[in-house]
């Protein structure tokens, strides 16, 4: 029954999401139990990301604190908060760069598969990176928001204490950017959303861990993160 339920949650959550699309880490597939608590800190690094219709192409490095409560056994809420820039390169012309400023992000995690070796987890997660303006062009206000969407579907298996994982994304990336009060909406490049997950956790200590992941096909990007459960 548990299980029926967890299957009907992923298919809903899939009609309702499929229409926005819209890389972030994907946190691998280790929930915290029903009442607890993961928390840790994240390295996000997207080393390219192509815009639609030539419009060139962006980058991002981001640091997050982070937290994860297990609503139940096999449902996970994240949340993050920290620190992002944006450097987006247009055809033709000299990067834009736009220094550090405000970042967070959000998510969902359900386990609908769980053996004491396997374990399989859908996954929405959302980052939105929000740095400082520039003045560019005889001292016009450029300013740009980075707003990244995936949803996965992620299977691991346990090898003693450390867990490799793989899977499969949709992804997409938004660049918003204003020239003073002129706003434009980018998306990456639809003909390169689907791509690849792969990473693992590592355990360091009595309940710390390392998690790295690298993401391809669809962008180029890698995080690593150190958590710890309370």
């Amino acid at each position: 029954m548990i299980l029926v339920v967890r299957l009907l949650l992923l298919i809903t959550a899939s009609i309702y999401l499929c229409p926005y699309l819209f890389a972030a880490p994907s946190y691998g597939t280790k929930l915290p139990e029903k009442g607890k608590f993961f928390g840790g800190f994240q390295i996000h690094v997207i080393f390219k990301r192509y815009l639609e219709n030539e419009f060139g192409s962006l980058r991002s490095n981001q640091e997050f604190f982070q937290l994860s409560y297990g609503i139940f056994d096999w449902l996970s809420l994240d949340l993050k908060a920290g620190s992002g820039l944006i450097k987006q390169h247009p055809l033709n012309s000299s990067e834009i760069d736009y220094p550090s400023s405000f970042a967070g992000g959000y998510g969902i995690r359900v386990k609908f598969y769980d053996t004491e070796k396997v374990k399989a987890v859908f996954g929405f997660q959302h980052i939105s990176v929000h740095p400082r303006s520039v003045r560019l062009n005889a001292g016009q206000k450029n300013r740009a928001i980075l707003d990244d969407w995936q949803v996965s579907l992620l299977a691991s298996y346990a090898l003693g204490g450390f867990t490799p994982y793989l899977g499969v994304k949709w992804s997409r990336v938004d660049y918003i950017h204003w020239v003073e009060e002129d706003r434009k909406r980018r998306m990456s490049d639809l003909t390169q959303d689907l791509g690849v997950v792969f990473g693992f956790d590592l355990p360091l200590y009595e309940n710390t861990w390392l998690n790295i992941e690298g993401q391809l096909i669809d962008t180029q990007a890698f995080s690593f993160s150190f958590n710890f459960k309370f």
